[in-house]
């Protein structure tokens, strides 16, 4: 059999699935994903994940959730796992995911093993035909966590500690799977790790080599690998494992059927003496060393091994079935489709290199929240799956249609998928490049990135919002392109048109500024060629059938209702602006049915030109009186939260209106002084103003706050305003200059 040949053995790759259902005791919390992510309360979530083609998937039956002995409540259990049977999906059943069980010492319980057995038993003489399971998720990862970093239950930060909890459980695991195989023999152990990779200087190769080595405790344990020559054999016994502990699994041991690998982009790791070069939060060391632990993507030189070098490296060491059992990446949309379409790349690659790959899963179907603190700090910071579920129900995302394109076809046709992801481009090097000399032994994967593909079309770059959409898209790695008005007059189908056909691009955004209320309302014509150039505009991307974004207002409100207005809220404008909008909205859904029209409030970002924060920011560093509205409520908008929204909505195929705002509704004078505050700027210099006072000719509601019914996708106000805080420096020296 040559490398490029397929095993003539292996069946087809599938696609798997995982929810994200992590529940950790952090101090005197439980911190519970499946509640935070609403699954808990959503059985028809398993008929979504069924529409997407997944056949097996990842599901939690988890110890902490269901008791005990006699104790244990099946109702919850019994409605899923029917469920699933039903809808045709094979269950792989976890139960313990980063947790550590129901009992008051959790990992350290000296009884842990014997009732995850019980537990582990009792599931399995209830549902006789499961035949796959994940007892404990990622042993030596839950270990290090909560053994060694203090993260989680119990909270421990030495190696005796580590050295228990691991302990616990890989005894668990096989005692686990031994009562399971009394009533199921034929059950299977899918045992999940993430072995990612540590890469280092010179220096630190020794510590590199030490924890390329502590990698594969899991699989090695498991594998009654770990007798005295084992490399890691002295320190284990130094974590307060005995030598007839070890020997135990050598003499009985519990080896996975299928091994799963959890990989993620920060899976690959950097060790760097030179701590000066990186924030003190990656600040560490050994005893004998000082050193910084940073994500090797964002220093290492020749990037990552990857997800195909590492399966290499597991073949070669077990010679036994393996699944990618966890793929996500927290990150803008078309980014996470890169990642999905990469890592199914690289498993087929390592497939027809005759390497025994079965599956990849795409994780947390469902999102998952505050894993950007590594579940510690509770913030509800929120990143999706393949559904979205800040809404009223979940809502499928690009990555849930890549997901089933993939298990239908092995391809994805979005063209946002197209192009190198992030950890392939320069802007991955945050701290580096660190040179090829000074890294540690592996070499990346090499891969021939897709081509660009067609572009998104941004129209009127000439002003600050379509400037900054262009901008994120050059961030983001989406193929875009800019015109501005001088090379498009949006007034002329036929010039709109033969943008339209020179550049064919997948979708269009209209970033044009068009005229403020008090404008329009003292000069009518200039609303209707506002009016004129969005039919024209829309019309002409409807004969193309290319997608189309505009932007609308809250003006098109009157303020009656007293409370945050929502997309089915009915529209009644009270001036000439709001009436052109509304009437622009209608115009384009009527003759583009598949556009997205995005409704905001005041925007202020970073940019300069017409940005009421800049002009304030200005006004009080002269030291001059600034006037805002009496008596007027808002939601005001952080321009790069819109624009990473309003993409990442593009990219998902939305259509129809949609409210992005950040969340929240403040008055005017109290998100003015909230800012100078925030900036130590004198607030005093804030007055309330009437609308004669500030010169206003157009009549504007008195409350326009936002919501979305659809979805809230954006943080709340006060978040924003923190990280527009956040580049003070540069913002009060151009508002000063």
């Amino acid at each position: 059999m040559t490398e490029n040949t397929p095993h003539p053995c292996q069946p087809a790759l599938e696609m798997w699935g995982g929810v994200e259902c992590s529940c950790v005791r952090v101090g005197g919390e439980l911190r519970n994903q499946l509640v935070l992510n609403g699954h808990w309360d959503r059985a028809p979530d398993l008929d979504l994940i069924a529409a997407l083609g997944i056949r097996t998937l990842r599901y939690p039956i988890l110890w902490e959730h269901h008791g005990a002995g006699a104790t244990i409540d099946w109702t919850w259990a019994d409605e899923r796992l029917h469920r699933l049977r039903a809808v045709g999906i094979r269950p792989i059943v976890g139960f313990v995911h980063h947790g550590s069980g129901p009992l008051p010492d959790g990992l350290l319980a000296p009884d842990f093993a014997d009732e995850l057995a019980r537990f582990a038993g009792a599931v399995a003489e209830r549902y006789p035909w499961i035949d796959a399971y994940t007892p404990v998720n990622e042993p030596a990862t839950t270990a290090r966590f909560s053994g060694l970093y203090g993260l989680w239950h119990p909270h421990g930060r030495d190696v005796a500690t580590f050295g228990r909890c691991f302990l616990n459980e890989c005894l668990g695991t096989r005692a686990a799977m031994k009562a399971v195989r009394t009533v199921n023999p034929a059950a299977q152990l899918i045992q999940t790790e993430d072995v990612g990779k540590i890469h280092s200087t010179a220096k630190l190769a020794y510590q590199a080599d030490y924890e390329n080595e502590r990698r594969w405790l899991t699989f090695d344990v498991l594998c009654g690998r770990i007798d005295p020559r084992h490399p890691v054999h002295a320190h284990l016994l130094e974590c307060g494992l005995s030598g007839r502990d070890l020997e135990s699994f050598v003499d009985d041991p519990c080896p996975p059927d299928v091994l799963g690998m959890n990989h993620y982009v920060t899976s690959e790791r950097f060790l760097d003496e030179r701590v000066d070069r990186y924030p003190a939060r990656m600040h560490g060391g050994n005893g004998r060393d000082a050193y910084a632990d940073v994500d090797a993507v964002r220093v290492r030189a020749e990037g990552l091994v990857g997800v195909h070098g590492l399966l290499r490296e597991l073949w070669h060491r077990y010679r036994r079935p393996i699944a990618i059992t966890e793929v996500q990446l927290a990150c803008t949309r078309e980014e996470q489709l890169r990642w999905l379409v990469e890592t199914w790349d690289q498993a087929v690659a390592a497939r027809h290199q005759g390497i025994d790959v079965r599956a990849i899963t795409p994780w947390a179907l469902f999102g998952s929240y505050d894993w950007d603190s590594l579940l510690v700090e509770d913030r509800r910071s929120y990143e999706n799956g393949a559904f979205d579920v800040r809404g009223p129900r979940p809502r499928l995302t690009a990555v849930g249609r890549a997901i089933a394109e993939l298990a239908k076809s092995g391809a994805v046709s979005h063209p946002a998928a197209k192009g190198p992801g992030w950890w392939r481009r320069p802007v991955r090097l945050e701290y580096g490049p660190v040179s090829a000399s000074r890294t540690g032994s592996g070499s990346a994967f090499t891969h021939e990135p897709p081509r660009a593909g067609p572009p998104l079309l941004v129209l009127g770059v000439e002003d600050p919002l379509g400037n900054t959409i262009l901008g994120h898209c050059e961030m983001r790695g989406l193929h875009a392109v800019g015109l501005d008005a001088r090379q498009v007059d949006l007034q002329d189908a036929g010039a709109v048109q033969a943008a339209l056909t020179e550049y064919r691009p997948w979708a269009v955004v209209d970033g044009t500024e068009y005229p403020g209320a008090d404008d329009v309302e003292s000069a009518p014509v200039r609303g209707e060629q506002m009016l004129r150039a969005t039919r024209v505009l829309a019309q002409a991307c409807a004969q193309a059938a290319t997608r189309l974004v505009t932007f609308s207002t809250d003006l098109v409100f009157d303020g009656a209702a007293g409370r945050p207005y929502t997309e089915s809220d009915f529209p009644q404008p009270l001036g000439r602006h709001g009436q052109n909008q509304r009437r622009a909205e209608l115009d384009v859904m009527a003759a583009c049915p598949s556009a997205l029209v995005i409704r905001t409030g005041p925007c202020f970002g970073p940019a300069d030109g017409g940005c009421f924060a800049i002009d304030m920011l200005r006004d009080l560093i002269a030291h001059r009186s600034v006037l805002v509205p009496r008596d007027h409520t808002m939601s005001p908008t952080f321009v790069p939260d819109l624009v990473n929204a309003m993409l990442d909505l593009l990219v998902d195929g939305e259509s129809g209106v949609w409210h992005l705002a950040n969340g929240g509704a403040v008055m005017w004078h109290a998100w003015a002084t909230a800012l100078a505050d925030a900036l130590k700027l004198n607030g005093n210099l804030i007055r309330p103003a009437s609308p004669k006072e500030l010169g206003w000719i157009a009549p504007r509601p008195a409350f326009v706050a936002l919501a979305s019914e659809r979805g809230a996708l954006l943080p709340r106000w006060e978040h924003a305003l923190q990280r527009f805080v956040a580049a003070a420096p540069d913002l009060l020296a151009r508002a000063a200059a």
